[in-house]
């Protein structure tokens, strides 16, 4: 995707993707309050200090990932929240879940990749820790970690739609994802109130 290479694209698809991890945790934190939720191995005990932007941005400033890494992990996480309605996404775990899927999308989709200990350095967790992550992360997917392009340029231009509506001068409208992909498709993740029905109700872009 060459829109992606731009770095000042890229920045503003890692704001608005942490904006997005950053209200879903939110809504689910305040959701917990009216029940138990179950405790995974990615949940930690206090809140992490650094912001979700922060996080993102010091994992693809060390990690040297790939842009398309960004959107695939991004994919991943909603996958996984889809499959995993007892676990929801919240500020408790978060982070973790962040660094593991970026990890696993860097592994899936680039030819150069650093090790589960890189990662865990700059993720500031232990690489056992790291290790146990991304196998609870990958069973969790159903090891389902191929995306079609259908898939992937969907989300890219929900994306896209929604860079472009805040900062119009630098997306024209006219771009080939914007012309080339059919009606978009929401990006979305389960809350933790979510019912089976919950494509009804959802946290979208």
């Amino acid at each position: 995707m060459v829109e992606l290479e731009n770095p000042e694209v890229m920045r503003r698809v890692i704001s608005l993707v942490s904006a997005i991890l950053e209200r879903v945790s939110e809504t689910n934190d305040l959701n917990g309050r009216f029940g138990p939720q179950r405790i995974s191995v990615f949940h930690g005990l206090i809140r992490p200090s650094i912001s979700i932007q922060s996080y993102l941005d010091r994992i693809f400033t060390y990690a040297n990932c790939s842009p398309s890494c960004l959107i695939v992990a991004y994919i991943y996480l909603d996958r996984f929240s889809e499959k995993q309605p007892f676990f929801p996404i919240s500020s408790f775990n978060v982070h973790r879940l962040i660094i593991t899927s970026v990890m696993v999308s860097a592994k899936f989709m680039d030819d150069l990749f650093y090790n589960n200990a890189f990662y865990a350095k700059v993720g500031g967790i232990s690489t056992m820790e790291m290790n146990m992550l991304e196998m609870d992360f990958l069973f969790g997917l159903g090891f389902e970690l191929n995306v079609t392009p259908t898939t992937f340029y969907s989300y890219c231009s929900c994306i896209h739609k929604e860079i472009w509506l805040q900062h119009p001068p630098f997306l024209p409208p006219t771009s080939s994802i914007h012309n080339n992909l059919g009606p978009d498709q929401d990006l979305h993740f389960r809350t933790s109130d979510d019912e089976p029905a919950h494509r009804q109700q959802q946290l979208v872009v």
